[in-house]
């Protein structure tokens, strides 16, 4: 959890205190420092509207685009590692 102090406010890390759905006050802090080692900002303001809008990652996921399917490759490697750091 050592990189949760490291973390500085980005778009996924307000998007994640803004939804409340962390348990520990860390936990935003942490998915922010990863999502700054793996996704562009472009990518992290796209996955930070999935907070307000998961709907939105079910369409990109299902999207016929390749663009959205090179996205959500990014993305899922982002969730994969986050969900491994920030335990």
């Amino acid at each position: 959890m050592a990189l949760a102090s490291m973390a500085s406010a980005g778009p996924i890390d307000n998007a994640c205190q803004k939804a409340g759905r962390a348990s520990n006050p860390g936990t935003c802090g942490c998915i922010q420092q990863v999502a700054d080692m793996t996704l562009s900002h472009r990518d992290q303001r796209r996955a930070a509207s999935f907070f307000h809008d998961p709907d939105r990652a079910q369409e990109v996921r299902m999207s016929d685009r390749q663009s959205d399917s090179d996205f959500w490759d990014r993305y899922k490697n982002f969730a994969a590692t986050a969900e491994g750091f920030c335990k």
